[in-house]
This record gives C-alpha cells, sequence and structure tokens, in this order.
C-alpha cells in the first residue's frame, strides 16, 4: 500500500487560513472595542476583554506545543480551532462586559494552540534555507491579513454591528481545519513523554494570580493591602515551586536547558517585551483616534493598519536576508524601528491628521516583522527535531506573555493615570464616563466644555501608554546586544 504523501503547498494554504484567523482576532476587536465598551458598558473592565483572551492563550502555549509531540500536530490543532470558533462564536452573543470576558477566555483557551501547532507545522515540513523563506511569507501573511482585520472591523461596526467581527473567524477555520486534514500527514508521534500537569497547574496559578494584581491593584483594592500582598506571595511561591518542579520533571513543557542558548534567551526576551508594545498599540491607538480625536470606528482601523502593512513587508525582506545576515543584525534594525516608532507617538496630539498616526503604526509594524521572523527561524534552526515544539512554544509563550502583562500593566496605567486626573479636576464622575465618550451618538450629551474635559484627561491617560511603550523599546534595544554575531540560521 502506498504510503500517503504531505502536500505541502495545501498544508502551507491551510497554515495561512488559521495565521489569518488569528491576525484578524488581534486586531479587529480592538478597533471594535471603542463601540462594544459604549454597548456593553464597563470601560474599568476594557483591559479585560484582552488579558482573559490573553491570559489563556498564554498558559496553554507550552501545553499544546508538549500535547503535539505526544498526540501529533493535527489533533491539537483540530481542538484548538473548535475552542476557538466556540469561543467566537459566543462573544457575538455577550450581552455584558462580564459574559464577554467568559467567553474571551473560552477563545484563548482555543488560540493557545493555532499559531504555534501552525508555526511548528512549517518547520516540520519545510528545512534549511526554505524554511527561513517559508516562515517569512507566513508572518508576512500575519501581517497582511491583519491589514484586513481592522478596516473590516471598521465596517462591520458601522454596517451590521460589532457581534460579526467575532464571527468573521468562523468560516476561515472551519475551512483551515479541512485542510490540515486532508493533505497534512504525520509521522508517528511521540509515546514516550509524559504531559507535566503539576508544571501547568502551577503555571496557571501564578500567571492568574499576576495578572489580577496588575489588573486590579489600585481599583478594586488598595496597593498597600493585604489582598494585594496575597496576590504577590502567591506568585512568588508560585514560581519557587514552578521551577522546582519543572527542574525535577521528567519531560517538562519549559526545559530550562533550551535557556541557556544565547540566542534563545534573547531572542524570547526581546519577544516578551515587544508584545508588551504590541498589546499597548493596539489597544489604545483605536481609543486615541475614537475617543480624543473624535473619528470614526472605520478611521481608527485605518491608523491600525499600518502596523500590518510594515509588517509583512519586513518579514519578507527577513526571510530573505536572513540567511546572509543573522538575526543579530536583522533584529538591530528591527529594535530600532520600534524604538523611532514608539518614540513618535509621544507627540501625537488630537490635532493631527489621522495619517501621521497611520506613518507611526507603519515603523513599529517594520521592528515588528524584523524581529518576529527572525527569533522564529533562528530559534527552530538552534534546536533538534524533538525540541522544535518547545522552542518554539517557548518564543510564542513569552510574546504572549507579553502580551498578557501589556494588556494588565498597560490598562493598570490608562485606569490610574485617568481616575486621578478626574479626581484632581474635582470631577465626581467615575471611568464609567469615558464609555459615552467612545460612543459619537452619546458624545452630543456633553457640553463643549464637559467634552474638552475628558478628551483631555483620556489624552494625557493614553500618553502615558505611549511613553511606557518607548521606555520598554529602549529596553528591546539594549537585550538586541545580547544576540550572537553570526551569519545564517
Amino acid at each position: 500500500m502506498k504510503s500517503k504523501v504531505t502536500k505541502r503547498p495545501f498544508v502551507l494554504i491551510s497554515v495561512m487560513l488559521a495565521m489569518f484567523m488569528g491576525a484578524v482576532e488581534a486586531t479587529i476587536v480592538a478597533t471594535a472595542m471603542p463601540s462594544i465598551t459604549s454597548d456593553l458598558g464597563g470601560f474599568s473592565r476594557y483591559s479585560w476583554v484582552f488579558s482573559a483572551y490573553l491570559l489563556m492563550s498564554t498558559i496553554t502555549v507550552l501545553i499544546y506545543g508538549k500535547l503535539a509531540d505526544i498526540f501529533g500536530r493535527k489533533v491539537v490543532f483540530f481542538i484548538g480551532v473548535s475552542l476557538f470558533l466556540s469561543g467566537s462564536l459566543l462573544c457575538g452573543f455577550a450581552t455584558t462586559m462580564e459574559q464577554l470576558i467568559i467567553y474571551r477566555l473560552i477563545q484563548g483557551l482555543g488560540a493557545g494552540a493555532v499559531q504555534p501547532i501552525a508555526t511548528i507545522i512549517i518547520g516540520d515540513v519545510y528545512q534549511g534555507e526554505e524554511r527561513a523563506k517559508i516562515q517569512g511569507y507566513l508572518s508576512s501573511v500575519w501581517g497582511i491579513s491583519a491589514v484586513s482585520g481592522p478596516a473590516i472591523g471598521g465596517i462591520l461596526v458601522e454596517t451590521i454591528g460589532w457581534q460579526f467581527v467575532f464571527w468573521v473567524n468562523i468560516p476561515l477555520g472551519l475551512i483551515a481545519m479541512i485542510g490540515i486534514g486532508l493533505f497534512l500527514h504525520e509521522t508517528s508521534p511521540r509515546k514516550d513523554t509524559t504531559v507535566d500537569y503539576k508544571g501547568a497547574i502551577l503555571l496557571t496559578a501564578l500567571l492568574s494570580s499576576l495578572l489580577f494584581w496588575l489588573v486590579e491593584g489600585g481599583q478594586s483594592f488598595p496597593w498597600k493591602s493585604l489582598t494585594s500582598l496575597s496576590l504577590i506571595l502567591v506568585v512568588i511561591v508560585g514560581l519557587y515551586f514552578f521551577i522546582k518542579v519543572e527542574k525535577r520533571a521528567s519531560d517538562p513543557f519549559m526545559p530550562f536547558s533550551i535557556w541557556r542558548n544565547k540566542t534563545i534567551l534573547f531572542a524570547n526576551l526581546i519577544s516578551f517585551f515587544t508584545g508588551v508594545i504590541l498589546i499597548g498599540l493596539s489597544s489604545y491607538i483605536p481609543m486615541y483616534v475614537t475617543g480624543v480625536m473624535e473619528q470614526k470606528a472605520i478611521v481608527a482601523g485605518f491608523t491600525l493598519t499600518a502596523v500590518s502593512i510594515g509588517w509583512p513587508i519586513a518579514s519578507t525582506i527577513a526571510g530573505r536576508l536572513l540567511t546572509k545576515h543573522g538575526a543579530s543584525k536583522l533584529s538591530f534594525v528591527g529594535t530600532l524601528f520600534l524604538m523611532i516608532g514608539t518614540f513618535s507617538f509621544i507627540f501625537i496630539n488630537p490635532t493631527l491628521n489621522p495619517i501621521v498616526i497611520a506613518c507611526c503604526s507603519f515603523l513599529v509594524g517594520i521592528g515588528m516583522g524584523l524581529t518576529s521572523t527572525s527569533f522564529i527561524v533562528t530559534i527552530q534552526g538552534a534546536v533538534g527535531q524533538e525540541l522544535r515544539g518547545v522552542a518554539t512554544a517557548s518564543n510564542l509563550f513569552m510574546r504572549n506573555f507579553g502580551n498578557t502583562v501589556g494588556a494588565a500593566l498597560l490598562g493598570t496605567i490608562v485606569n490610574v493615570t485617568l481616575g486621578k486626573y478626574l479626581k484632581h479636576n474635582g470631577s465626581t464622575e467615575d471611568l464609567s464616563i469615558i464609555d459615552q465618550l467612545l460612543d459619537a451618538e452619546e458624545r452630543n450629551v456633553f457640553s463643549v466644555e464637559e467634552l474638552s474635559f475628558l478628551q483631555a484627561g483620556l489624552d494625557n491617560a493614553l500618553h502615558a501608554v505611549f511613553i511606557a511603550s518607548f521606555i520598554i523599546a529602549i529596553i528591546c534595544f539594549i537585550l538586541v546586544f545580547g544576540i550572537p554575531k553570526k551569519k545564517g540560521v
């Protein structure tokens, strides 16, 4: 009987569709969030819509990587996409911000498998220089698909409703599953490994505690309170036992041995901080354009789309130049673009043309494309096939973790800064007043003085986020000098 052969072009198309789905999710929801907030209310829970999704996807990415080694790529891919689509369907039916956050948890539970397994599949079916080019294309598809996300989000919000920004994922995911099911044929998966359940539970506990402390600190409880100290203690103790368990585990889902490789270490650290930058800009650029500049959702989507225009251009370039110049040089240029882009955001103001903000976003996109593609290809080439899954997952984990921490940390900065502004200026309003500011119709109820006052406060709070993003970009630039200087992958 003739053995089945993987049809690489069709597998690549299916993987691209899965990456498209993830990219659309990353940008389309951010574009729609001002409208969702004005409809469902709960501005103070704004960051939790992102944090809930990112928390689950961050925690599960390493677990899915290990499960893929045990049961194969296909079955884990199917489970992840199925959960993701189920969460997407439910998100569209949410009637309160609390419901939306719960459904985003389900969506994130599946999202943890989509990008890492898709990336690992490409690492399995392509080798050497060919892998570098394909990963460049894959990253560029992520960016190209994200270009359409904000535009689609803006159009859907303006026409048939924000619910469809979640439902648009469903046909994409189904087609991707069919393609992988029909055209990817794997060798027998490893059966000699076990799932590190203890490590997974401990990581979940410490990350959840850290996230809750960052988001709710200063809001639901004072920073200097028993609740705050208890959460910090849980994080510290959880981290201690997590490290202890991972060192003793026969097959840990985060083996510390890979972190001894300087390329992997510094690439992952930079990925963490670029994740913070990306979620900050993705979450708050639309809010600035909608709430401060009083532009429509489709315009806000356009300014964010520019990130995804720069991303594919840089990814394609990185895929072609990586084998010649190496990750160190490309990452240096990438972090330089990140610094320039984030620095330019500090000087934006409501009188600017949205095209200027789009140009700032474009520079950040160039930096993201150069760094992300360089890191994935280099990391996959730095380890053998038996560690490729977990090594790839470690990089995606760090970027997702950066997204998670960024959503919580920057959300806290916005809430605290805006809360102090209202209090110091004698306002009796709470943060929920911003819900009205983000809605074009409800905004009309404010007097000119009230509108100016609230927009100034939101402008001030969001600029604090932009300043924090620039500082983080500087950290990325410093860390890039730790990547070993060598050519090739």
